[in-house]
């Protein structure tokens, strides 16, 4: 039936309230049917009996057909989630038959997904006064009291839908979240019980009463609900550690003690009440029995490697001994001998390597943590600044920081080890785009980042040309924090390279050779600056003190102390200096030419 055929004339509207209507699904007529036989709304064949009617019954019978067909065109909608059509047709239902609880009903549900929960109460009700044994109408009823935070009236109809049904006893749980919900612990348990009858001893159930009876410092009757899930599921250790804990919280370590001996005397094979057991001794001072158990737990390849590694990670903490060494190497060598291919053992050996600075054995362990599991950001983290720190290989930092910012994109810090690994390997654009990710994902939070990413970002800037832009952030970054050494000697030095602003570039660089006199890249970058000053006394001055400082001066720093020589007129010596910078890094692209024709070229 096409909804345009169908004329109806109405003032009503409903303000819409959700449009999902997909035309090429299927509308299940049977079910529909099936629907309306049992609500009543499709009609005994002897309407279409041909007898005489009085002109009265026709006109009822002819309402009646109506109001059915109505009724369907909004269930068809309905099974359609076209819910605006749908609440059309069933208050064109309503208009012809408004006592009819099916159409009530129907309205309400609507109402009720919509959210508009009074209005929903108000059409339910009258569905139920109409027929308050229907099941349904009830359960929708009890929705709507609980959206509106009347939990015990809501309950008061699960009370009445189970006292009518055993049928209905599958409701308890609902009922005893209801009352518990409201504060009423009592009820709450009450209902919990009957719900064990009809479903057993199970752990939601248990649990819950649990918490009941310790929030009514009832702890007797709390230890009594744990210990029945421990007799209906013997050999769980689960269910042991739950009661531990619950002693353990209450001060009664010996009793917890006792019940984990008790479960291993029956089940030896349950490392994870071994490790349960070490943690009480230890809080209990016996260090010896602690230490016992824990070697034994260890040993054991069924205990999970991140419980060990955990363990592990904690007697790391401790303040470092002797004896501390001495566990740690038992320990490490059972976790590596049963778990060796256990990601989190793998990262805390690695934990172990780096607390004693041996950072090139952690990396190695965090690199094998991540290719087993590459779901930690911390080890990521690890592999990362250790390999810059130790100068490491650009393009596989480069892998790394890839791995992590395709594993966690919504940590800025990797964008900007992304950024820092492309720029380092001359992939100008695609180090920009990783560094502005990083300002996107960081939006502002981290301060000190937002300057780190700004002052590499103008480095950036600068490479590929955009040396307007490059200039703006540094200055950006210097309103924030004017001592920033690494924005202040490369926009000093950029400066002097493009040979403006020199006065500025003085001032910058200026600042940094008094903070750090012996740091040869700033005496390096100064002496620039007062070369394009012509201030070629002071440039050979500041030259000669970077140089002090390196032991093995790159091919720059000797190509520009052979162009401050020929200024000064000390040509043979400029030549020999130039030599000596041939090959080198970062020298320019005349520095061939200076030594062919021994001729300064700017």
């Amino acid at each position: 039936m096409r909804v345009e055929s169908t004329k109806i004339n109405s003032n009503k509207r409903l303000t819409p309230i959700t449009t999902t209507f997909n035309q090429t699904k299927p509308v299940r007529i049977k079910s529909i049917i099936y629907v309306l036989f049992c609500t009543g709304l499709i009609l005994s064949s002897d309407l279409f009996a041909q007898e005489k009617l009085s002109r009265k019954e026709r006109k009822q019978k002819l309402q009646e057909t109506q109001t059915s067909r109505l009724f369907i065109e909004g269930q068809k909608y309905l099974m359609l989630e076209d819910y605006d059509r749908a609440y059309f047709y069933f208050q064109k239902a309503r208009d012809l038959a408004p006592d009819l609880p099916a159409i009530n009903f129907k309205i309400a549900e609507i109402l009720l997904k919509a959210n508009r929960v009074e209005s929903a109460l108000e059409y339910g009700m009258q569905a139920v006064e109409a027929d308050p044994e229907n099941k349904y109408y009830n359960l929708m009823m009890a929705e709507v009291f609980t959206k509106q935070r009347q939990p015990l009236k809501a309950a008061e109809i699960l009370e009445n839908l189970m006292g009518t049904s055993e049928a209905n006893q599958n409701y308890i749980l609902d009922l005893a979240s209801l009352y518990l919900n409201a504060g009423e612990f009592d009820k709450a348990l009450e209902a919990l019980d009957q719900a064990e009858e009809y479903y057993g001893v199970v752990e939601q159930l248990t649990v819950q009463k649990q918490r009941i009876y310790l929030r009514k410092n009832n702890l007797a009757k709390a230890i009594e609900e744990g210990e029945k899930l421990i007799e209906a599921h013997p050999g769980n250790s689960q269910y042991v550690l739950a009661l531990v804990e619950i002693y353990f919280n209450n001060g009664k370590t010996n009793d917890a003690i006792a019940l984990i001996d008790k479960s291993l005397e029956s089940y030896p094979n349950q490392p994870e009440l071994q490790m349960a057991s070490y943690a009480l001794y230890k809080d209990l001072g016996n260090l010896q029995k602690s230490e016992e158990l824990i070697l034994t737990a260890f040993a054991n390849p069924d205990l999970d490697g991140m419980v060990k590694a955990q363990a592990f990670s904690d007697i790391l903490q401790e303040m470092k001994t002797e004896k501390r060494e001495q566990k740690l190497d038992e320990l490490e060598k059972l976790m590596l001998e049963n778990n060796p291919n256990d990601a989190s053992v793998l990262t805390v050996v690695g934990d172990r390597r780096l607390f004693n600075e041996n950072k090139s054995e952690a990396l190695s362990y965090y690199k094998k943590a991540i290719a087993i599991k590459n779901d930690n950001p911390q080890v990521f983290q690890g592999v990362i600044t250790i390999m810059f720190e130790e100068g490491g290989d650009f393009e596989e930092i480069e892998k790394y920081t890839s791995m992590a910012v395709d594993e966690f994109p919504e940590r800025a810090e990797f964008w900007f080890f992304d950024g820092t690994a492309k720029s380092a390997l001359k992939k100008g654009e695609e180090a920009e785009e990783s560094l502005l990710k990083s300002l996107e994902v960081n939006q502002g939070k981290n301060k000190q980042l937002v300057l780190l990413v700004n002052g590499l970002l103008g480095d950036v800037y600068h490479s590929i040309g955009k040396k307007d832009k490059a200039f703006e952030v540094y200055e950006k970054v210097l309103a924030e924090n004017p001592n920033d050494e690494h924005v202040l000697n490369n926009y000093a030095y950029f400066l002097s390279l493009s040979k403006t602003d020199l006065e500025k570039a003085k001032t910058m660089s200026e600042k940094l050779v008094k903070r750090f006199p012996k740091n040869s890249t700033y005496l390096d970058t100064h002496a620039w600056v007062l070369f394009q000053l012509k201030d070629y006394e002071g440039a050979k001055k500041y030259m000669e003190m970077a140089l002090k400082e390196e032991e093995n001066p790159s091919g720059v720093m000797l190509e520009h102390y052979g162009d401050i020589l020929y200024h000064l007129g000390n040509r043979n010596e400029a030549i020999a200096y130039w030599k000596k910078a041939e090959g080198g890094e970062e020298t320019t692209d005349q520095l061939l030419r200076k030594i062919k024709d021994q001729k300064y070229y700017d």
